[in-house]
């Protein structure tokens, strides 16, 4: 074709894709990877998820009629407590059907990130590292000190225990076992062992999370729509 043609008759641009084909436009897909990054930013060269944007966007997708459901991808190594928390109690508090699934780690405050949801999966490969609270820079080496790292711990414990089938007090002790990491204290568990010690409910993959939290989201539609039966009955 000659130039004054190609002129004439331009030929259509490609669209810019993003990385990842969207999912249906009922399911919105949040992801949480990298390190939870707390109230100091980590920096351009540290893969991280940020508190600030996630709040907000869990707000909206919780008042968006047009999101039935929410699949939450993980491959982190944990991060800031509080913020990490703080996500996983509004996950946690959604009405709207969650499903997670593990992929590569989910490890520390990633734990309670991954059992907030209504219903977790992990991959085989993937691993989990259960490991005491820890903290940097200085600190006063009191006892008060320890008594507050205490606190933090078992609000940690206890949200993973409320929130899965494992026992706060077995929680407590894969994160203080010594026969496991290399000078340090904690546990590692692989996916069938996640499993196994009840923290995360089954085994799969994208097709199997996709697939239950489709099944929720449509028991949730026949029990709204039972209910609303129920008011025009009465």
């Amino acid at each position: 074709m000659s130039r004054q043609e190609n002129e004439k008759n331009p030929q259509p641009k490609a669209e810019k894709t993003d990385n990842a084909a969207p999912l249906e436009s009922r399911i919105h897909l949040l992801t949480i990877i990298g390190e939870v990054e707390g109230h100091e930013s980590l920096g351009d060269r540290t893969k991280s998820t940020k508190y600030e944007e996630i709040l907000p966007r869990l707000a909206l997708i919780e008042d968006d009629d047009q999101i039935e459901g929410i699949l939450i991808l993980l491959h982190t190594v944990g991060g800031d407590v509080e913020a990490g928390l703080a996500i996983a109690e509004m996950i946690a508090s959604l009405s709207k059907p969650t499903v997670s699934l593990v992929l590569g780690g989910g490890h520390s405050i990633g734990v309670p990130l991954a059992v907030s949801a209504d219903y977790s999966f992990i991959v085989p490969s993937a691993t989990m590292v259960l490991h005491p609270v820890r903290t940097n820079g200085m600190f006063i080496g009191v006892m008060q000190t320890y008594r507050n790292m205490e606190k933090t711990q078992d609000r940690i414990t206890g949200f993973i225990a409320a929130h899965s089938d494992i026992s706060q007090v077995r929680l407590e002790e894969l994160m203080l076992d010594t026969s496991m990491l290399v000078k340090d204290v904690g546990t590692m568990l692989e996916g069938e062992d996640a499993v196994r010690e009840g923290l995360i409910n089954e085994i799969g993959g994208i097709r199997d999370a996709l697939n239950k939290l489709k099944e929720l989201m449509d028991q949730k539609t026949s029990s709204l729509q039972a209910e609303k039966q129920k008011v025009v009955l009465y």
